[in-house]
């Protein structure tokens, strides 16, 4: 056990806050899209396996888990910060920091995920960054854990109180972003990105290739003028890197404005032809889109909304269509059992509609490849409000 003194003590209020810091900075970047979490504990069980025995099984808990990562993460970072229930943090905060290190150091190695999610949409790293950013955590951790025995001055009522209050707050804060679309969204289809760069007719595919790096896993890819500078300034480059594939890039790809990265938003008709250029580029007037990623989870709510945004948009003269990732016989008998026959319907991967809306349904406003407007199918009142005719040609 290390002996207190005045650096000692200096050193570990600067650990507590440092450690308290990035996790309820952690925590708070994923309870902002507690469903985003739960679709990424849902890759994991979906993806990792002991032996024969996979997780699938536990695929319905992980909204639940989700919610309970996030607010354990939370309360830590917050006991932590406050100097509350010594013992029982130090010991809590030991016991994830060994399971994140060791989870981490193994998604590193197998590339089984690519991304942890630790930092939800807000901040990406690879996951050897994941795993190292971890092993910096681990010192302070240790030092926090060799300390928890010094003797303390708060009160036990003191210590219940801000525990409960931190719990409640993310509790509350989860479950409202859970019935809404997030308040912050760190997501490529963010209010007021343009998602196509450039909507010129006329322009030329470009060729691409894919290349991984052998070491920390990193997947690059570039046109052949990039390729031909990266062996140009490192004569080792190809020893480092192995090619992985090509691919073709069309000037109208739909790109993450934060990133330059192409996002994948495949939609098609029911004879498989590419209506994506036409739906999200739609330069001849705003396009409603309901996105439906669950179609045997939209609720008797959902399916009232879905009416009632089809009779708005009829209504304001604007172009209204249903993507759904559903097999074309289940969208077909779901809309046609509830009076929606008339309606333009298309499809899509569940991943890129789930990215673009956690809402299921859930409703955008696309106009010239700009996101206008996304509303959770529960804020449907707000749609009635919003002037569609801005920016019409």
């Amino acid at each position: 056990m290390i002996k207190e003194n005045t650096l000692n003590k200096t050193l570990r209020i600067i650990a507590r806050w440092f450690v308290g810091l990035v996790f309820i900075f952690s925590s708070f970047t994923k309870g902002v899209d507690p469903l985003g979490t739960a679709f990424k504990v849902e890759e994991y069980m979906t993806a990792w396996s002991v032996g024969n025995i996979s997780f699938e099984w536990a695929l319905p808990l992980a909204p639940f888990l989700s919610m309970a990562l996030i607010t354990v993460e939370f309360l830590v970072g917050v006991l932590l910060i406050t100097g509350s229930f010594r013992k029982l943090t130090a010991w809590i905060l030991l016991l994830m920091m060994v399971f994140f290190t060791f989870t981490t150091l193994y998604d590193a190695i197998t590339n089984k995920v690519s991304d942890c999610g630790c930092f939800g949409d807000a901040v990406k790293l690879t996951n050897w960054q994941t795993f190292w950013k971890n092993v910096v955590l681990d010192v302070p951790t240790l030092f926090i854990f060799l300390t928890r025995r010094w003797p303390r001055r708060k009160s036990l009522e003191r210590d219940t109180l801000i525990a409960l209050a931190a719990i409640a707050a993310m509790v509350v804060f989860g479950l409202y972003n859970i019935n809404n679309e997030p308040i912050i969204d760190f997501r490529p289809w963010k209010v007021g990105n343009t998602m196509i760069k450039n909507l010129e007719e006329g322009l030329e595919t470009t060729n691409m290739v894919t290349y991984k790096n052998k070491e920390t896993g990193e997947f690059k890819t570039m046109d052949s003028k990039e390729l031909m500078d990266c062996f140009a300034s490192d004569p080792q480059w190809g020893d480092k890197w192995e090619w992985v594939g090509t691919s073709t890039v069309s000037p109208y790809e739909i790109v993450d404005p934060k990133t330059d990265s192409v996002v994948s938003f495949p939609i098609v008709n029911a004879d498989n032809e590419d209506f994506t250029f036409d739906l999200i580029g739609a330069v001849d007037g705003p396009v409603m889109l309901c996105t439906i990623h669950h179609l045997g989870d939209v609720n008797e709510r959902g399916v009232e909304a879905i009416a009632e945004m089809k009779q708005l948009a009829m209504d304001r003269d604007v172009r209204f269509a249903v993507v759904s990732c559903a097999e074309q016989s289940e969208l077909l008998q779901f809309l046609y059992g509830h009076n929606l026959m008339d309606v333009e319907y298309y499809f899509s991967d569940d991943k890129a509609i789930e990215a673009m809306l956690r809402s299921n349904p859930g409703f955008v406003v696309m106009q010239n490849a700009t996101v206008r407007g996304k509303w959770h199918y529960k804020n449907i009142d707000k749609i009635k409000d919003f002037p569609f005719e801005i920016d019409q040609k």
